[in-house]
């Protein structure tokens, strides 16, 4: 949506945090530039986020870790851009629903969501266009804009990636045990 409205002067930012499933950055990556024709970036920092969370065991922890790794690197990527004024997100309504309290108090469920501080920190002004939608709607939404169904229908995957698949300390040994059983259900 964003690319129609503004096209190249939009530069997108793929972060590889090394968590994603087998052949995940490559294909995505491939799938932004030549399919959607978008202007990304694609970042390999995945042994930073490999090295932030080394000895840690605590999904929640893990979370908290890949988010604020995400921001650094992020920051540190769109310095490079210059004139970065906004931070455009996927997020939908389920990622808010997981995320905070809507009435009373409760647990947060995933707060690797939590992008709004950051933003502000970094003095952009955040975009979620699709904040309010569910994936059906968000669906319905890209075929009226005819985004190819290979895009459309893909399997989302987490922030946290692999990372809270893991039960225990992430390493490279055990990526590669999820990544391979990962590949072999789809």
């Amino acid at each position: 949506m964003v690319h129609r409205a503004i096209g190249n002067r939009q530069t997108c930012l793929f972060i590889d945090n090394g968590l994603l499933r087998d052949g995940e950055f490559e294909s995505t990556l491939t799938l932004l530039k030549q399919t959607l024709k978008l202007n990304v970036r694609g970042v390999d920092a995945s042994e930073k986020f490999l090295h932030a969370l080394s000895g840690v065991v605590d999904p929640e922890t893990k979370r908290k870790i890949i988010g604020r790794t995400f921001i650094e690197v992020f920051e540190e990527e769109a310095k490079q851009l210059g004139d970065a004024r906004f931070l455009v997100q996927g997020t939908l309504y389920p990622d808010v629903i997981e995320s905070v309290s809507v009435r009373g108090p409760s647990v947060t469920i995933k707060s690797h969501h939590k992008r709004r501080r950051a933003a502000g920190k970094m003095n952009l002004k955040l975009i979620e266009p699709l904040r309010e939608l569910f994936k059906d709607e968000v669906r319905v939404i890209g075929r009226e804009l005819d985004v190819p169904s290979e895009i459309l229908s893909r399997h989302p995957f987490p922030g946290p990636g692999l990372a809270v698949r893991i039960i225990g300390d992430i390493t490279e040994e055990r990526l590669a045990i999820l990544r391979a059983a990962d590949s072999n259900l789809r």
